[in-house]
């Protein structure tokens, strides 16, 4: 099984991109990032013809997760269990295919908002540790996919890349971040590639792809069942040389079926 994700940074403009990898890449599972629509404008109809079924999380200009499925799968969860049942920011998805509890996240980045902000995302974080531990004591297999706007470790950007003082490598981020993995999780990418960069961001700014100032935030977890089928796991850098692309590339991961 083939698991992707990647934060497309506005679907709209980004629908052609989408819709080329699909076709070349072929994974089972896409989770999409930062769509910056509504549900109801999610270009569904170009995907189903390329097989695809699409479950929309989708927000008005910001945000926006989904995921699109050429396998048989059920939507379980379109909000983060934990948060306020007026909390309308359109960060996770929830589904099931192929036995597996697939979710697909866009964390709070942290950086707007003052301290409130930043507060915001580490309670993101502490709720999204703590219904992966509900799954991991259900013994359910499971995995966690998309940009979770967080640099593990000081490999995971490049010199002068972000400032030390960013909410991506802040301390509280990057313990929050080794919370989900003390559960016994598996990061895919750093189980495959333990040294070295491996980036899947690059801002537009001062020439960061060319420089290749990137950064590495956007990841997949395993729990230990998927992660014992862990075949392949790496970003697709390609896509980022593209005409018009977004700053982030797909992640992908082959899981033995």
């Amino acid at each position: 099984m083939r698991i992707a994700s990647w934060n497309v940074n506005s679907i709209r403009q980004r629908e052609t991109h989408v819709a080329r990898w699909l076709e070349r890449v072929q994974p089972d599972i896409l989770f999409l990032q930062e769509l910056k629509c509504e549900a109801g404008v999610f270009p569904a109809a170009t995907f189903k013809a390329l097989g695809y079924e699409a479950a929309v999380v989708g927000q008005k200009a910001y945000n926006g997760v989904a995921a699109l499925a050429r396998v048989p799968f059920t939507a379980v969860h379109t909000k983060l269990p934990g948060l306020p049942e007026d909390d309308a920011q359109a960060r996770y998805i929830e589904v099931e295919a192929g036995g597996i509890t697939m979710i697909g996240i866009y964390l709070p980045n942290g950086n707007s908002g003052g301290d409130a902000g930043y507060a915001y995302k580490l309670a993101w974080m502490e709720h999204l540790r703590a219904r992966a531990k509900a799954l991991q004591d259900a013994d359910t297999p499971f995995l966690i996919a998309g940009d979770f706007n967080v640099c593990p470790t000081d490999v995971d950007f490049a010199p002068g890349a972000i400032s030390p003082t960013d909410a991506l490598v802040r301390p509280a981020t990057r313990s929050q971040f080794r919370a989900l993995l003390w559960l016994g999780l598996t990061d895919a990418v750093r189980a495959l590639h333990p040294t070295g960069p491996v980036f899947t961001f690059w801002d537009y700014q001062a020439g960061a792809w060319p420089r290749d100032l990137g950064l590495r935030i956007d990841h997949v977890l395993l729990s230990p069942t998927l992660a014992e089928r862990l075949t392949a796991a790496g970003p697709d850098r390609d896509e980022r040389g593209r005409e018009q692309p977004s700053d982030h590339v797909p992640v992908v991961v082959d899981l033995q079926d």
